[in-house]
């Protein structure tokens, strides 16, 4: 295949090629739906002498990442994929990477978490590791997925902190998409090797792990507290120079026909795709609603989302996330971020196709129409 063509692929064969064009030295793997055509094309990339990284076949999720961690610290960089039940084995895991600040980049097929046991798309499971210290991209395409891993590493590298791309199941997983496919050089001189100014290399000892002091543990954390803050400007950074290099933009908070709107949607992943057609639907109709997509969960990009909102009267987040007790975890982080704010929206928040539930762009429609000017609630709705 030549990788200047533009193909078909659906998102999962997309974030492969990612992992391709990134040239990681180290790939462990471990299948689980619907993440397995992943790890599938890579090792037929393998196979066919296109993939040099050394793939890892373990007996669990756990162990894939118990394979990462060590992998990253000895200075090489580190793919992976999973998805679900997949990432909620590796939590533990998840925390000690980030705090090694090994900047592995993973994939994660947002699926179901169970009891009961289903296969739909649904945010929960990265949303529930969202403490955990990594970076968290959402991504609404098969193009957007394939450009992430690339943009994610970008990041990552800098900051030393991993970092997770998220795309729906079936949704983007599964779906048939046209995907230009970057040259190999371009990634090249877009992603420089890996070269960490600390490493495992017993030609130049250096240790980690080692129980620490309380105060030491405090800063150690302050430290990833300030890479984080970090990301949102290197984020941007990476996204325009990718741009520049492919004419392709995503940002980290997208606005999309929100000029004079009054009312806006506020979601991310697939559902974006959805809430453009509502609102290409309203403003038809001589309604001024717009969309905010937000591509950068973790860190939060306060600033960017205060900016996209601001003038705003009403604000709709649709949530495919469910945290009981809570609601939707974005509407009550967007609730957080926005306080006191000068002038503030309102802010509605509304738990929708949480479990894979389908939601057509003309229930979006109904609910932009139901909530302009209403009082908000503190809690979360249940919508369908």
């Amino acid at each position: 295949m030549n990788p200047s063509e533009r193909v078909l692929l659906t998102g999962n064969h997309a974030v492969a090629w990612g992992a391709r064009l990134a040239r990681p030295q180290v790939a462990p793997v471990y299948p689980i739906t619907p993440q397995t055509p992943v790890l599938e094309l890579l090792t037929e990339f393998q196979a066919a002498g296109e993939f040099a990284a050394e793939i890892i076949t373990v007996e669990s999720e756990h162990s894939v990442m118990s394979a990462c961690i060590p992998a990253s610290l000895t200075g090489v960089r580190v793919f992976t994929a999973t998805a679900s039940q997949g990432l909620l084995l590796m939590h533990e895991l998840l925390h000690y990477a980030a705090g090694a600040r090994a900047p592995i980049v993973m994939a994660n097929v947002n699926r179901t978490v169970a009891s009961p046991w289903a296969f739909w798309p649904d945010q929960t499971d990265s949303i529930a590791q969202r403490d955990t210290g990594w970076i968290q991209y959402y991504v609404e395409s098969a193009q957007e997925a394939l450009d992430s891993v690339l943009q994610a590493y970008r990041v990552a590298e800098q900051v030393l902190l991993p970092a997770l791309v998220n795309l729906d199941a079936f949704y983007v997983s599964h779906a048939l998409e046209p995907v230009t496919l970057p040259a190999q050089a371009l990634a090249d001189a877009y992603l420089p090797p890996y070269d960490p100014p600390h490493r495992l290399d017993p030609a130049r000892p250096e240790g980690w792990g080692n129980v620490v002091s309380q105060d030491m543990y405090c800063r150690h954390r302050q430290g990833i507290e300030e890479a984080m803050q970090r990301v949102p400007a290197l984020a941007a950074e990476a996204d325009r120079e990718w741009a520049t290099l492919t004419g392709r933009s995503w940002g980290v908070v997208e606005r999309y026909r929100c000029d004079g709107a009054d009312s806006v949607f506020v979601t991310m992943g697939s559902m974006c795709g959805t809430a453009r057609e509502a609102v290409d639907a309203l403003r038809d109709a001589g309604q001024a609603v717009g969309l905010v997509k937000l591509r950068l969960l973790r860190p939060l990009p306060l600033a960017a989302l205060r900016a996209a909102l601001a003038g705003v009267a009403d604000v709709l987040v649709l949530d495919r996330n469910h945290s009981p007790g809570l609601g939707g975890v974005l509407h009550q982080e967007l609730r957080a971020a926005l306080y006191g704010m000068e002038g503030a929206p309102r802010i509605h928040g509304l738990l929708a196709g949480v479990g894979g539930v389908n939601v057509p762009p003309e229930r979006l429609v109904a609910w932009a129409q139901e909530y302009r000017g209403r009082t908000p609630q503190p809690e979360s709705t249940w919508v369908r």
